[in-house]
């Protein structure tokens, strides 16, 4: 299959352009092929909800792709719908895991998850990998730190199975990307996440009241204040800059031992370029970084076989496969 390279249509070039066209030719996806709910127990009480779309016949037979949302989405966030879309008419069973707490997962454990926890994702791909010889796993936005922290940081305990990792608008220095979100051009973006965070935390505080003390989201103006006053102390971490130092993907990239792709775009408004290109990567070349000059936030809106004109999805897929010689 020849690649479709990305040419985004002549009206659709920058960076808040292409981040809010692909949310809008997104939004109204939605999933409609088989699903199984399935649970993962990555230990400590935490059961992760997973929604498995198998393919018909032998399951070992096809690979098996993980997908993770990002920063207050879930299983049915657009963007790991359109990869799954696109996934499936490729043959591939798919995945779509919720981090712990997010989306219908809410009901099996209603803790918060944050940026660090690799290890909620170790345990998703090695049950994945219990179905599978060949398993790959992709991330967006927040998701895409979370799957690449686990490459570099879990590289020892990953599944043998584990092909390859793809991260898509990958924030590899947190610190980094919340003083970007400080930009009074992004406060569109903050004012969307605070309100579905407050949401967030306001549940969790009337499940677990034991845990999670009432009104700490009142007044928070931006993502670096909801991470020092809820993330922070909720997640083990001193305070923001601490949750930051210990949570970014960057410092480990150089770990990757197996194929893996980081796609981001040089005018996305949230994650500062040069965030993303100062790490070194493993010699070997098994490491590919992709910088696209416009894109946006997990944008990539341009004519591609994917749906939505998620082009992401097609490049992601076509590195897969690749990489696992199909």
């Amino acid at each position: 299959m020849t690649p479709t390279p990305f040419r985004p249509y002549p009206f659709a070039s920058g960076g808040h352009r292409q981040t809010l066209l692909g949310y809008l030719l997104r939004y109204h996806l939605r999933w409609t092929g088989p699903c199984e709910d399935l649970i993962a127990d990555a230990g400590d009480g935490v059961r992760l909800l997973v929604r498995a779309s198998w393919q018909p016949g032998p399951r070992e037979a096809r690979p098996l792709l993980v997908l993770l949302h990002g920063l207050s989405g879930c299983d049915r966030a657009s963007h790991a719908v359109a990869t799954a879309e696109h996934a499936w008419a490729r043959g591939w069973h798919v995945w779509r895991m919720n981090m712990r707490g997010a989306g219908d997962g809410e009901a099996l454990c209603a803790r918060l998850y944050n940026a660090g926890l690799d290890t909620d994702l170790l345990a998703v791909l090695r049950a994945a990998a219990a179905h599978t010889p060949r398993v790959a796993a992709a991330g967006f936005s927040l998701g895409a730190n979370v799957t690449l922290l686990a490459a570099g940081r879990q590289r020892d305990a990953l599944p043998r199975e584990l092909a390859a990792v793809a991260g898509v608008s990958p924030p590899l220095d947190l610190a980094a990307c919340a003083d970007a979100l400080d930009r009074r051009q992004n406060r569109l973006y903050v004012l969307n996440f605070l309100s579905d965070l407050r949401r967030s935390y306001q549940r969790r505080q009337r499940r677990l009241p034991q845990l999670y003390a009432p009104d700490r989201e009142r007044g928070l103006r931006s993502i670096r204040q909801y991470d020092e006053v809820i993330t922070a102390p909720y997640g083990g971490f001193d305070d923001a800059r601490d949750y930051y130092a210990r949570s970014s993907a960057g410092p480990y990239v150089s770990r990757i031992d197996r194929p893996a792709l980081l796609l981001a775009a040089a005018d996305d408004p949230m994650i500062p370029v040069e965030s993303v290109t100062r790490w070194p990567l493993p010699a070997g070349g098994h490491v590919q970084r992709e910088i696209l000059p416009t894109g946006g936030h997990v944008g990539f809106v341009a004519p591609t076989r994917a749906p939505a004109r998620f082009w992401a999805a097609e490049r992601v897929m076509d590195f897969f496969e690749e990489a696992i010689g199909r």
